[in-house]
């Protein structure tokens, strides 16, 4: 880290929340202000400019004591203020733009307010992964049963010619492999279905395949097994074509999440329970 940035790194503290904060009365010396007047007079512009920005204040300004020793070994309690990353950033943002390290404090918290909204941001993207995975799971369960109906018309009837018609459709989606591959590939354990461990895009496409092939199997009325594996195929097959013309990414070389369906719909339930209580 730059050596004008490391004392506003050094100051920093945790509130037993873990939310991370610096003493208004620790920061007025390393900003260069000598009276703790001068410096109040800075952080209601800070304040101010808080509001107007649409945050709220209490968030950011928190009222708070100070246990100071004085020169003769007393100790003196004073007015503070916890503030917040982003209430630092306001402070330098309205101090004394003349002061070094001021322009210092301008940089560094500018930098890491930015550094923060983007990790905020990576964890918004997640979420909204991680909802799109188990909205697509649950769909790909209903059509599945759909799909398991239609087929059954077109005489996929036991267990094992349902098992053969699937590994039709994976085949023809990724390339040759049949769900034991894909299985292996994911480096799955025998309990684990690969649906589970799929992310949103490689869920989309085999929501899609599944779809079609329902969709296909009524309208060409298909009413053998092996027509209706030779279908399910031919669907996939269509699905991966579409995929690489579009300039995709292959089913079988999408990344594995590192949580399955079943991690993240119990983590919500959690959650759930928690905005319950």
């Amino acid at each position: 880290m730059d050596e004008h940035h490391q004392p506003f790194e050094d100051l920093r503290f945790y509130s037993e929340d873990g939310l991370e904060y610096w003493s208004a009365r620790d920061l007025a010396p390393l900003l260069d202000y000598q009276t703790w007047r001068n410096f109040q007079k800075v952080i209601t512009k800070a304040a101010l400019a808080c509001e107007t920005s649409g945050q709220p204040i209490a968030h950011h300004f928190v009222e708070a004591d100070k246990m100071v020793e004085l020169g003769s070994g007393a100790t003196r309690e004073l007015d503070d203020i916890h503030l917040s990353r982003y209430a630092c950033y306001l402070v330098v943002q309205n101090g004394d733009p003349g002061k070094p390290v001021i322009a210092a404090g301008q940089t560094y918290f500018a930098m890491q307010t930015r550094r923060q909204e983007l990790a905020d941001d990576e964890k918004f993207k997640q979420l909204r992964e991680d909802e799109k995975r188990v909205f697509l799971r649950n769909e790909l369960k209903e059509h599945n049963k759909q799909l398991v109906e239609v087929a059954q018309q077109a005489g996929v009837e036991t267990t094992m010619d349902f098992a053969i018609f699937q590994n039709h459709g994976y085949q023809g989606l990724y390339g040759g492999l049949d769900q034991k591959a894909i299985h292996e590939r994911k480096g799955l354990k025998k309990s684990q279905k690969i649906l589970d461990h799929m992310g949103s895009t490689e869920l989309a496409a085999n929501l899609f395949r599944a779809t079609q092939t329902e969709e296909k199997l009524r309208r060409d009325q298909v009413s053998s097994k092996q027509d209706a594996n030779q279908t399910h195929f031919d669907v996939g097959k269509k699905v991966r074509q579409t995929i690489q013309e579009l300039g995709g990414t292959m089913p079988e070389e999408l990344p594995k999440p590192d949580k399955s369906i079943k991690q993240i719909e119990s983590g919500m339930k959690s959650v759930k329970k928690k905005i319950s209580k």
